[in-house]
């Protein structure tokens, strides 16, 4: 079996974190041994210092792509914080009905992994502004990973899955596939928008900004530095007035974040219409 030395990992980390933010620290060596081994054996490749030298060089992307696929955690689940679901309803979605002069919903879901929350986002756009044909509701939603987009994509869950949704978001936004399966329908799918991101591209090239951006349980997996960056570029994304949504095991640094907090994992940027909550 290969092994990965002291300054093999150092060298695979390094490339990691200087290129997509993921810090990886002493003890999760063994973890990138067991989750890269089979790659190494599949590709014939016989040492890491090799396997780096192969992702460097390779120009078409597959490899750094395989790479990520394998050493990220993409554990998510439908209504997963549903504090966050609730709150985006009964609050966010009134005040931007009220204030969004063009009716030009503009919300981003980073780092949607296999695409249940962007899909959950979706729902609730459309059980609010259904049959409000002059809004355009559609949600962008970006990973890094090739592997969960795929399956974000194609909207297949199983059964299990959809437990906790209501009956009858099964109902008008699911259809049954066979005895185990269920596929997200197209009147659904088409509201959101999937792409390949790196959320540590130095400039974020969307030509406007957001009023909701969802970025929960991904920070988790940066340093201090890192996560500074990424918050700022989030707050030149957002709108005055608008929303961050992070998860409930992370938080923004008060005093370095020109966002407010408003609720647990719920932050707001000051600007138009703040004073209402």
């Amino acid at each position: 079996m290969l092994g990965i030395d002291e300054a093999e990992f150092r060298q695979l980390a390094e490339f990691i974190h200087s290129n997509y933010g993921i810090k990886l620290g002493k003890e999760k060596k063994q973890l990138v041994l067991g989750r890269l081994h089979g790659v190494l054996m599949q590709k014939n490749i016989g040492s890491f210092a090799e396997y780096y030298h192969r992702l460097v060089a390779d120009k078409t992307g597959s490899e750094v792509s395989t790479l990520l696929d394998r050493i990220t955690t993409n554990h998510t689940f439908f209504m997963r914080e549903s504090q966050h679901f609730q709150y985006f309803r009964e609050q966010v979605l009134p005040y931007l009905a009220l204030t969004v002069q063009d009716k030009d919903l503009r919300i981003w879901s980073a780092g949607c992994a296999s695409g249940q929350e962007a899909y959950t986002l979706a729902m609730i756009l459309a059980d609010v502004f259904g049959g409000k044909t002059e809004w355009n509701r559609a949600v962008l939603a970006t990973d890094i990973a090739s592997n969960v987009l795929n399956k974000a994509v194609c909207g297949i869950y199983q059964d299990s899955e959809l437990a906790g949704l209501p009956a009858v978001w099964r109902r008008d936004y699911f259809q049954k596939v066979n005895n185990s399966e269920w596929a997200v329908r197209d009147n659904l799918k088409k509201e959101v928008i999937f792409r390949r991101f790196n959320l540590m591209e130095p400039v974020f090239p969307f030509k406007k900004q957001f009023q909701v951006i969802f970025c929960r349980n991904v920070m988790i997996y940066f340093d201090g530095p890192t996560k500074r960056k990424l918050i700022n570029k989030f707050y030149n994304k957002t709108v005055p007035g608008g929303y961050l949504f992070i998860g409930h095991a992370e938080s923004l640094p008060r005093e370095e974040s020109g966002y407010r907090y408003i609720a647990p994992g719920v932050y707001r940027k000051p600007g138009a219409g703040c004073e209402q909550r």
